[in-house]
């Protein structure tokens, strides 16, 4: 990409990696500080504007439509772009991190897209956010495989079979303390989003595709608005024309449910969808409503599935917005990781899946989300029941839902009650997370199950509900912070004997003990927990 140099680039303080330079060339990172000083200031004012809305969630308990955009929702006429032909047939979708192994087994799943993740399933190491642009460049030119500890070899199928990449880039909360402008960190979302667009928004049009984008923990249309502009700059600046670059954006906090329109009215030249996350938009509802009283206290995460009415009425609000403007609606994560072991734990586990992706496929949905590429074709099956040779289901325009601001935070509306094996759950999985986040593994399978720091979020949200509330248990115990330390050092003991003291010696067992606990008790609740962690994150 050739465009005019600004008068410094941003400065790289890490220790050298290997094929660095082909991502940190100085006109990748002049880019980088363009975005920077133009956008960083806007980002600055819209996480202070967070802080002042959750404010005034905590004085009302509620939250409502917003008055002053009614005339974008009422409005009959627009529609964001139609779908570039890489976009247009989405059903099942794959996430994954950027390492090496899953960028050649993502494309090749037989997924129509791989989400490529450096966000929630990465943690950002160095050696991740710059390896994992450069496996992204290497997979584009064809020059990427992998062979893995038994000497199973993994290359590329042809281009036509490989997944379309949609790249997730950090949220806006989240700097990047390697990458500095004028002395200040750059934000995580402009380092993944300048390097990959950079490096290779002309290749992928060379290719028949185009740099694609997924937005994450976006909370309001102004957020979505900051996005808009930077893909309005990057164009000009790369000389594309606008409409090039295209974004889904996950309806993951429970804020942006209330703007979904919105979202897709400022993208509406680049929106290509949204997507329901589940774990996210939990955490983001305690977030939110943790002061609000017994009402807002969630059961185990395990017992909200996604037909709780308050998970309906958010999901099915979201294929009504969606199609009502053009755009793909995308379902959420089917996480379960196959045993290799245990046909009969598969079977019981692919029965729910595939009721899940049904009910997605019958409720107007045009594709869904898996973690594991075994998982590929009984999600293709769901929706290829329903969409049979047609690319979606937009025609379906679920004029029947009609959903009100109270039934989107009807929390109390569900049966199940908090359990003391629900606690336990929470700290052994949260411990598990956050060890293997600091060590540099952001996607872990526990328990059968691939988790991401959405995982760890909503766990230890939950606990601090619980403890704060003072939440009486189905065995007759309440919740205080006495109880969780308890339990959580019972789990530290399972862990080390489970593992023996070589293998537990060299994790990072009690940090990550130390950190849940800290983000789970501390008084003054963490806006999100890889804040702290990331100070502790080595690389």
């Amino acid at each position: 990409m050739s465009a005019p140099a600004p008068s410094s680039p941003a400065t790289v303080a890490a220790r050298p990696l290997e094929r660095q330079e082909e991502v940190l060339t100085r006109p990748a990172l002049a880019f980088v500080a363009e975005l920077h000083r133009r956008f960083t200031p806007r980002r600055d004012e819209l996480l202070a504007r967070r802080a002042d809305r959750r404010a005034g969630i905590a004085r009302t308990g509620r939250l409502d439509f917003l008055p002053g955009t009614a005339a974008v929702r009422e409005d009959p006429s627009w529609r964001v772009a139609p779908a570039p032909p890489a976009l247009e047939d989405r059903r099942v979708e794959i996430t994954g991190p950027t390492d090496r192994k899953m960028t050649v087994n993502a494309l090749n799943s037989g997924a129509r897209v791989w989400l490529a993740d450096f966000e929630d399933a990465s943690a950002p190491t160095w050696e991740n956010v710059v390896l994992g642009q450069l496996n992204l460049i290497d997979a584009f030119e064809r020059r990427i495989d992998f062979t893995d500890a038994r000497g199973k070899h993994y290359a590329l199928r042809p281009a036509e079979e490989l997944a379309t990449v949609v790249v997730r880039p950090r949220g806006w909360h989240l700097d990047e303390r390697h990458v500095t402008v004028d002395g200040r960190a750059v934000p995580g979302a402009l380092v993944d989003f300048g390097l990959y667009f950079f490096h290779n928004a002309h290749r992928l049009l060379a290719l028949g595709k185009g740099p694609y984008f997924y937005l994450p923990k976006t909370e309001s249309h102004l957020e979505a608005r900051l996005w808009n502009d930077v893909f309005v700059f990057a164009q000009e600046y790369a000389g594309l024309p606008r409409g090039t670059v295209r974004a889904t954006v996950l309806i993951e906090t429970i804020t942006a449910a209330y703007e979904m329109e919105e979202i897709l009215y400022e993208l509406r030249e680049h929106a290509s969808g949204l997507n329901a996350g589940r774990w996210d938009y939990l955490f983001s509802i305690i977030k939110n409503f943790r002061d609000g009283g017994p009402r807002f206290v969630l059961p185990d995460r395990n017992a909200v599935t996604m037909t709780a009415p308050f998970m309906r009425a958010y999901t099915e609000l979201l294929v009504r917005t969606c199609h009502k403007r053009g755009a793909h609606a995308i379902g959420g994560m089917a996480a379960f990781i196959p045993s290799r072991k245990d046909p009969a734990v598969n079977e019981a586990a692919f029965e729910k899946v595939k009721a899940d992706k049904d009910r997605e496929a019958r409720d107007g949905f045009d594709g869904s989300w898996v973690a594991h590429p075994d998982l590929v074709p009984v999600a293709r099956a769901s929706f290829d029941a329903v969409l049979g040779d047609r690319p979606h289901q937009k025609d379906r325009l679920r004029e029947d839902v009609d959903v009100t601001a109270d039934q989107l935070i009807a929390v109390d509306s569900l049966e199940a009650r908090p359990t003391f094996a629900g606690l336990r759950n929470a700290v052994a999985v949260g411990t598990r997370y956050i060890e293997a986040w600091l060590r540099g593994l952001g996607a872990v399978a526990i328990f059968n199950l691939m988790e991401d720091a959405a995982t760890a979020e909503i766990s230890r949200s939950q606990i601090w509900q619980w403890t704060a509330a003072g939440v009486v248990l189905d065995n007759g115990e309440k919740v205080t912070a006495g109880l969780v330390r308890a339990v959580a050092a019972e789990e530290l003991a399972a862990i080390r004997s489970e593992l023996g003291e070589e293998a537990y010696a060299a994790g990072r067992w009690q940090q990550a003990h130390d950190l849940l606990l800290k983000v789970a008790l501390d008084e003054d609740y963490a806006e999100f927990l890889t804040l702290p962690a990331y100070e502790l994150l080595t690389g």
